[in-house]
């Protein structure tokens, strides 16, 4: 939320909260004195009650509804919501929001006053009474059912309201938080109704009698939802492992993982750190929730940070609250972090990385989360191994082992994969450009083969510059060589060539490792026939277009003197002439 938003909001708190209140009590005058202790009891079990919240993703839901349901058909309105209110308080309390969250304190006691008085409202328009009056008639069921009814629904109205115009968050109608407010009004709104007909009956002794039940219930529901939030991050967990264990490479192991996490757990901030060395690791992946902060470069020691510690101690860490890391803050220290956990990456006994996660809030990661982090840290060292072991095959695969260019088979299916790309009536434009070096056989055998190897190096190196960005540079074989050019024109293709053409001509390369019995470097000239061919003008596949520019390549450029750069589309119109 903005400041100009939280600022809103306390002001209009400040306006309407205590004079809502004061003509909730001028209007309605309840029936207070003499019942003093009993509301008070009231509110001390709603207290209790709320001490036990069901944290449904941003929202707690807790079950004081059931005793402020028995308050309103007793007292009414005014003394209802003085009870909701004190209950919230407590919530807010347990939550324990910090500073950077106060404005939750009126948003939640704006919210939950409307709430009770547009309810209050349905329920005297559809005829109800208070006090014993309440249940004096069976006609009386439908104003209790429909106000019990319109409270709850009103109520996850109101948080998703909240949700997207105060925090501009994206809300679903039909969640999870609805669905466990009609839950526990299902299990909390009869016992409401009990206590009402008991406190009827028995007076302030069926707030003890029905409380007590009514506070383990509250219990029971939080336990046995925590079960099933625990038993849903082990499963949501373990599919995160199974994502991880693709064939990836390392930039998107990090990339997948630090999406799971961020709408896994409640963090702000994520950094990964991967050791260089022993005295030293880099931020390899980092992560902001409010995107304000830019990748850092940030290197770390020993003891250096949170990360630091937690490399140097070779344990996990849990940080409730800033004061408990603060003698490790450094200038990367996220400013508004409150809590957080810190996990090393091991993999053989041996550390190989650490996750740092912090929110904004404190308290803000529970046990279970930090269990499930610890999983996650095991699954990602693991990843990252199997990444880069991943990444040296596919290289391998790919790439000629001498040049570092990728290698015939490698450029046959980008081809096809760009080809695939392209269609319609006007499809984008591809060349390819084939190179062969003249007369290389004589420089083996004059300068020796690792003499040639270094020219061929040198010559991969020369073309990858030139091309740079706009295309794909391959060995095809031999002194032979290839370049992809996607939505290139022919034209374009062949002034490219012409002057590849001319800087392997008039920039000579150096050999180092040469037979000659003079040991210092020479300076080789080479030359080298090019072939230039384009879709869709000269050919309909990719197979064809590499044919037509190795025709190009020997016939128009080998066979008519070498050193020169010939184009299919010209041969093709001089044999049509």
């Amino acid at each position: 939320m903005s400041k100009n938003k939280k600022v809103a909001v306390w002001l209009i708190w400040i306006l309407v909260w205590p004079t809502s209140i004061y003509f909730l009590f001028e209007s309605t005058n309840p029936q207070i004195a003499g019942n003093e202790l009993d509301i008070l009891a009231f509110a001390i079990l709603a207290s209790i009650v709320a001490l036990f919240p069901l944290q449904i993703g941003e929202n707690p839901v807790f079950f004081t509804h059931g005793v402020s349901f028995a308050v309103f058909l007793y007292y009414g309105l005014a003394v209802e919501v003085i009870v909701s209110q004190v209950a919230l308080l407590f919530v807010l309390t347990k939550l324990r929001i910090g500073k950077a969250n106060l404005h939750r304190i009126p948003v939640n006691f704006l919210m939950f006053l409307i709430i009770s008085v547009v309810s209050a409202q349905v329920y005297n328009l559809l005829g109800g009474q208070h006090g014993e009056e309440a249940i004096a008639s069976t006609a009386y069921v439908i104003p209790i059912v429909a106000y019990a009814l319109f409270e709850l629904i009103f109520n996850q109205f109101s948080i998703k309201v909240v949700a997207k115009f105060l925090y501009n968050r994206h809300v679903k109608m039909f969640d999870q938080g609805l669905l466990w407010d009609l839950i526990s009004g299902l299990l909390v709104i009869p016992v409401g109704f009990l206590l009402y007909m008991m406190y009827v009956e028995f007076g302030l002794s069926a707030i003890f009698f029905v409380g007590i039940p009514f506070i383990l219930i509250s219990g029971m529901l939080m336990l046995y939802h925590n079960s099933g939030l625990v038993n849903k991050y082990l499963q949501r967990t373990s599919k995160i492992g199974h994502e991880l264990t693709g064939n990836l490479g390392v930039t998107d192991v990090l990339d997948l993982f630090v999406d799971r996490l961020s709408n896994l757990l409640p963090v702000d901030y994520i950094y990964i750190f991967d050791v260089a060395s022993n005295k030293e690791m880099n931020l390899i992946r980092f992560f902001d929730r409010s995107e304000q902060v830019s990748f850092p470069d940030i290197s770390l020691h020993k003891g250096e940070s949170i990360s630091g510690n937690t490399w140097k101690e070779g344990r996990s860490f849990n940080y409730k609250y800033r004061s408990e890391w603060a003698h490790l803050e450094n200038k990367y220290t996220p400013p508004q972090a409150e809590s957080s956990l810190s996990v090393p990456l091991e993999r053989k006994g041996e550390i190989v990385g650490v996750i740092t996660i912090y929110s904004n809030q404190k308290r803000a990661f529970r046990q279970f989360q930090f269990m499930i982090l610890n999983i996650l840290g095991n699954y990602l060292a693991v990843a990252i191994e199997n990444a880069r072991h991943y990444e040296r095959t596919k290289q391998q695969s790919e790439r000629c082992p001498l040049t570092g260019l990728y290698n015939f088979r490698y450029f046959q299916d980008h081809l096809h994969e760009v080809f695939a790309t392209t269609s319609g009536d006007e499809p984008d434009p591809i060349s390819v450009i084939l190179l062969d070096i003249d007369h290389f056989k004589q420089v083996n055998d004059t300068y020796g083969h690792e003499g040639g190897n270094e020219i061929l190096c040198q010559f991969a190196e020369r073309l990858t510059s030139m091309v740079g960005g706009h295309g794909v540079v391959a060995r095809y074989g031999g002194e032979e060589f290839a370049i992809l050019l996607p939505h290139y024109e022919n034209y374009e293709a062949y002034s490219i060539a012409e002057e590849i053409r001319r800087v392997i001509v008039e920039q000579p390369f150096v050999t180092y490792q040469h037979i000659l019995t003079d040991q210092e470097p020479k300076e080789v000239t080479i030359s080298a026939s090019i072939g230039v061919a384009s879709y869709p003008n000269d050919c309909e596949g990719p197979l064809e277009l590499i044919r037509h520019a190795d025709r190009a390549m020997y016939v128009g450029a080998k066979q008519r003197g070498r050193n020169r750069v010939a184009s299919y589309e010209y041969m093709k119109t001089a044999a049509e002439s």
